[in-house]
């Protein structure tokens, strides 16, 4: 692959990793429930979801999409009822889910276990891919730049969340963050519940 076309990948990617959304959401619940270590394992795993999206994409997940439209439509409705799911929790959770160790303990397993679904339950993903991503996939690829496609998306996306997880844990950040807990889980429950009907109202993109 072309160094210039990888700068394009790469950049594409950076775009979809930083913009505003329920992954940024969701790393940012974790590292105020438990700190460094749930907000780094919530960003790793979330990248793993987005390899996945990665690697399908590669594969001809666009094509999979036009043949089986309600496999797709079935995938949508699934995300969004887990988006909503998780925005009530975060909703319900008010102040002591992310300050009190006692109320809603993070633990690294259910960062984790969140990190992957949120990246495998939001539609703008699979279409990002498809419509962005897909772009940069020839039918003559070699194996070699397929990998690369998948290994950019994974790196891009996890160094990202790792970087805002060790930002917000650090000594300063974290107590300035968990005394407004409440206010950060209401607008994480709120962010997660608009993308829920977003996604169930119609196309994303």
């Amino acid at each position: 692959m072309p160094f210039s076309l990888w700068m394009s990948l790469a950049a594409i990617c950076a775009m979809g990793a930083m913009s505003p959304g329920p992954s940024l959401a969701m790393v940012l619940r974790h590292t105020l429930g438990g700190g460094r270590v749930p907000g780094i394992a919530a960003a790793i795993s979330h990248a793993l979801g987005v390899g996945l999206y990665a690697l399908l994409t590669v594969w001809g997940l666009g094509e999979l999409i036009v043949r089986f439209p309600t496999l797709f439509q079935a995938v949508t409705w699934g995300g969004a009822a887990y988006l909503a799911w998780l925005g009530i929790k975060a909703l319900r959770a008010g102040r002591g889910g992310a300050v009190n160790a006692q109320a809603v303990a993070t633990t690294r397993g259910q960062a984790a276990r969140d990190g992957m679904l949120v990246a495998l339950a939001n539609p703008k993903l699979i279409l990002f891919f498809v419509a962005l991503l897909s772009q940069f996939v020839t039918p003559d690829m070699s194996l070699a730049a397929r990998a690369i496609i998948v290994l950019t998306a994974v790196i891009i996306d996890g160094g990202w969340y790792v970087l805002v997880a060790v930002g917000l844990s650090h000594s300063r950040v974290l107590p300035w963050l968990q005394a407004r807990a409440h206010w950060i889980n209401r607008i994480t429950g709120l962010l997660l519940l608009a993308l829920a009907l977003r996604v169930v109202s119609g196309p994303i993109l």
